[in-house]
């Protein structure tokens, strides 16, 4: 659950967090790309365009007009001066201004300028600002070489409206150094007189083209200045060359690029994103593959190799940003590998105490059948050769080895009978004390059991229930357990007392006690020691039977013991509840 949350708290925040970034990119980009779009038509519409971004741009609070430093920087590099002017004709702003230039005007003045866009050597533009309540006039003066230049040529030079014959020369001379060309048109626009490089390249002007140059400057080749002849009504138009002019398009033209640029910038970055985002998710992928094709083969041991230890890990052992997201999908492949080596390992260990459980059964087995095959033999061949008393010897060395059989097969039996059915069939309440007590008589008043038992019981009763035959049979591979794999004249005491936690019985012997794998093997099925000196007799299932009778009653069963101090086993088993109170109802008449 907390996997999955992270997860889907990251991919959220990883798609929220892309959407965020690339809305600001847009706005970024299309705030660049309107940027570019404004300078082109600043570039084409020079000066104008300067001075309506100026406009545009130019916030007045208070009476104050607050001017960027970009904008001053721009008119100084272009030696060109700015005036805001409010509705009285003060001039509340000035930028770049010098001495000759007025701080106020009149009505007069502006029109004149609006008229002439001039201002004695200064060429005009100007443009209002309606966005007040108080209309503001922007001026913005400059010097016009060419204006000023061709005004000139016009006083020296001009004969009835064209240049005069024997002035050309000199003027031809003048504009070669200039780099520019001269055009007199007439009313209607043809060429009537050109001076200069390009003399026969123009025959006419169509009504609009002189406007548009003077509108748009920047898209053509040539700046130029235009003085027009009152008397003759002859126009002279100087062209002086100019560089970086840009190219006149459309403006849905200019808002189709706009739009394709924005895409193409789009795509390559989503591009850039799902590949990144490919490489940084597939590489944890393609890592639980190794580790997937490893286990298939059963290395379990080794879950990441070197090379994939040092992509994942650093190298003081915490893991990298990357794969922290598959923190706990890592912890459970290394605890999931741990586990299949462990069990793995437990069950080649269970393998191989199979193996020497069947070995020790098919020894147990063969050496009773022998000796049960040889009477046979014996008793087939020549039966009248054999007197009574021998005839019952063999009779009950057949009967006992046939116990002895029988035995095997029963414990076999059981082994699988426990596994099969957890719970007793028949439960009744029991005094531990009084069953433990009569178990350990039994072996008291066996003269074949070389040992002394000791019991020490409760002093109160102690009650559980349970099934008196499987707890009897409990005791019984306890205790002999204790009396078979020691010395004879062994000590063993077996004690019963009431504990916190339930109803305990501890069968203790001071004999030569158990290795520590033995010790862990115990209770293991088919487990029959490590110890070759013992006797092999035995089925190896007597403290699995054990072990399965004490927790088909809901108990526990544990062991201690050192080599050469003995060993204890300790039950506990849940006490039966108190039976409830009968109080007596009858009365007396």
């Amino acid at each position: 659950m907390r996997l999955r949350r992270r997860l889907a708290f990251h991919f959220t925040y990883q798609l929220i967090a892309f959407s965020a970034f690339m809305f600001c990119f847009l706005i970024v980009l299309l705030f660049f790309l309107i940027k570019h779009i404004g300078d082109d038509e600043m570039r084409r519409n020079f000066p104008m365009g300067v001075l309506n971004n100026i406009v545009s741009e130019t916030v007045t609070e208070n009476g104050e007009v607050l001017l960027s430093e970009g904008w001053k920087v721009l008119l100084k590099e272009r030696a060109i001066w700015l005036q805001v002017v409010d509705m009285e004709g003060n001039v509340i702003h000035a930028t770049n201004t010098v001495a000759d230039v007025p701080s106020e005007y009149s009505v007069s003045s502006l029109l004149e300028i609006k008229e002439e866009r001039r201002l004695g050597k200064y060429t005009m533009d100007w443009q209002m600002d309606l966005t007040y309540e108080d209309p503001l006039l922007y001026l913005m003066g400059r010097i016009d070489e060419g204006a000023d230049r061709l005004r000139g040529w016009v006083a020296d030079f001009q004969v009835n409206g064209v240049v005069g014959e024997g002035q050309e020369a000199a003027l031809i001379d003048e504009l070669a150094l200039l780099g520019g060309y001269l055009h007199v048109i007439d009313e209607q626009g043809t060429v009537i007189q050109s001076i200069g490089r390009a003399n026969e390249e123009k025959a006419a002007y169509h009504p609009l083209e002189i406007i548009a140059m003077q509108e748009q400057p920047g898209t053509y080749a040539t700046n130029i200045a235009v003085y027009r002849d009152s008397v003759s009504a002859n126009t002279w138009i100087y062209h002086t060359p100019q560089e970086g002019s840009v190219d006149k398009r459309p403006m849905m033209e200019e808002m189709i690029w706009v739009a394709v640029w924005t895409m193409v910038c789009v795509l390559l970055l989503s591009l850039t994103v799902a590949i990144w985002h490919g490489y940084r998710y597939s590489r944890p992928l393609l890592l639980f593959t190794g580790w997937f094709e490893r286990m298939g083969s059963g290395s379990y041991e080794e879950v990441l190799t070197p090379k994939d230890r040092k992509r994942v890990f650093r190298k003081n052992g915490k893991l990298r940003t990357r794969f922290k997201l598959y923190k706990e999908v890592i912890q459970s492949f290394y605890d999931m590998a741990e586990r299949l080596a462990e069990i793995e390992r437990e069950r080649k260990r269970l393998d191989r105490n199979r193996e020497e459980w069947m070995s020790g059964i098919s020894h147990d087995l063969r050496t009773p059948l022998s000796s049960i095959q040889g009477y046979g033999y014996m008793l087939e061949s020549a039966p009248q050769d054999w007197d009574p008393v021998e005839l019952r010897e063999m009779g009950t060395v057949i009967r006992e080895k046939g116990d002895y059989m029988l035995e095997l097969i029963n414990d076999f039996s059981l082994v699988f009978h426990l596994k099969s059915e957890i719970r007793p069939q028949e439960l009744s309440r029991l005094d531990l004390n009084e069953l433990v007590r009569r178990c350990v008589l039994k072996y008291v008043n066996d003269a074949t059991r070389k040992a002394a038992f000791t019991y020490i019981g409760s002093e109160a009763p102690v009650f559980v229930n349970g099934n008196a035959k499987w707890l009897q049979r409990l005791m019984d591979n306890l205790i002999s357990n204790a009396v078979k794999h020691n010395p004879e004249g062994v000590k063993v005491e077996v004690r019963v007392e009431r504990r916190p936690s339930g109803a305990a019985i501890m069968v203790a012997d001071q004999g030569v006690g158990m290795d520590e794998e033995t010790r862990i093997n115990l209770f293991e099925r088919y487990y029959r020691g490590t110890n070759t000196e013992e006797s092999m007799e035995g089925s190896g299932l007597g403290m699995s039977i054990a072990k399965a009778i004490v927790e088909a009653h809901k108990g526990s069963v544990s062991v201690w013991s050192e080599m050469g101090r003995g060993t204890t086993l300790t039950v506990l088993l849940p006490e039966a509840d108190k039976p409830p109170i009968v109080q007596d109802t009858c009365r007396s008449e």
